[in-house]
């Protein structure tokens, strides 16, 4: 069961999507599993045969906890297990469904399922509430909003933070993107958040220290870039899946995996990779109007970028007063990894990139 972020610390097995002696390669998609976040689809991280299903639908598994065993081409097969995994489906529950239910006080264990293979659904939840006696008025805290308050717990107590801001000029890519969009076809238009993304990925790459975690008392880098991009959903709270390799994609290849990627955390349906292999967050709230972003740092991660809104405002160069489109970013970092010293170096590259957005 691997760790998909620093508040979860079991999640239950849902499905199955393979069985003993089925061929699997690294990227497969084994499982699923159901955590506070939604179903998560579990991928596989290497090639070979699956020996034997250890853990049964159903079960709920802590982070670390086994579930099938892989043999690698030339291994001989496991003697079979003594009790095989059950071969039942246990009975899914939506996201949405299960989050009612907690709300309205209604045992699950006593309703039918309507939806696809017996799925209990909010209709489903809703009309079992009509029927009973609903409990005393109360206000209930979602699994979403306790898994959030959990992992913003632990960094406020575990990291200790540093905050930058600068304001960025955004004149020249503003001009890049309308001349970009102009000649693309509408569906493939791009949106700033491309431009900040792979702006972040440039000057990571030049200031590798914040792109990395910190574990056991010290800073690993990580060679990869990848971005965690925070997004609202739609039972309400955050999630932040990864975009990866965002160093290597042009913005027209994040404006499609962004494309990719939205709806299906909206949906609560993400995969394991892109919920435990970020290297840095980056959080916007520009489309709500709001102008600076000072975020907390999702651990083991050691820093998380924000974006407020491109705004126009007053802006004096060389003698002269003008009004521009202007962006503020903000970094705030781990100061065990780096220091104020490093985090303006990488605001700087940041800047540096945005005003040549040609070569992004």
């Amino acid at each position: 069961m691997p760790s998909l972020g620093a508040d979860m610390a079991a999640a239950t097995l849902m499905t199955w999507g393979v069985k003993p002696g089925d061929s699997v390669k690294r990227g497969d998609v084994i499982a699923e599993v159901e955590t506070d976040k939604g179903l998560i689809e579990i991928e596989v991280f290497q090639d070979g045969t699956i020996d034997e299903l250890t853990a049964q639908i159903g079960d709920k598994l802590p982070v670390g906890a086994v579930l099938a065993k892989i043999r690698e081409s030339g291994e001989k097969p496991a003697a079979p297990a003594t009790k095989p995994p059950s071969p039942e489906k246990h009975v899914r529950v939506s996201p949405l469904a299960r989050k009612i239910a907690a709300e309205l006080g209604v045992d699950l264990s006593t309703i039918t399922g309507t939806g696809p293979g017996g799925a209990i659904e909010k209709a489903d939840v809703e009309r079992a509430a009509s029927k009973a006696t609903p409990p005393a008025p109360a206000e209930p805290v979602s699994a979403m909003r306790r898994a959030i308050a959990a992992a913003m717990a632990k960094s406020n107590r575990e990291i200790p933070h540093y905050h930058l801001a600068t304001r960025i000029d955004m004149t020249r890519p503003m001009k890049w993107l309308e001349a970009e969009n102009a000649r693309l076809p509408i569906q493939q238009r791009l949106l700033p958040a491309a431009l900040l993304l792979k702006a972040v990925a440039c000057a990571l790459k030049q200031h590798p220290d914040l792109n990395g975690h910190w574990k056991d008392e010290q800073l690993v880098r990580i060679d990869a870039v990848h971005i965690n991009f925070a997004i609202a959903t739609r039972q309400g709270g955050l999630i932040t899946p990864a975009i990866h390799d965002v160093d290597g994609k042009s913005p027209a290849e994040i404006m499609a995996a962004l494309h990719d990627l939205i709806p299906r955390a909206k949906e609560g349906h993400l995969r394991s990779s892109e919920l435990s292999e970020g290297t840095i967050t980056v959080t916007s709230l520009g489309d709500l109007g709001v102008e600076s972003v000072f975020g907390v740092i999702y651990p083991p991660q050691v820093a998380i970028v924000g974006f407020g809104s491109i705004s126009e405002q007053a802006w004096a160069e060389n003698g002269m007063l003008g009004v521009r489109p202007v962006l503020q970013a903000t970094l705030a970092g781990d100061h065990r990894a780096t220091d104020g010293r490093t985090g303006a170096r990488f605001l700087d590259s940041l800047n540096r990139h945005f005003q040549q957005p040609e070569s992004l």
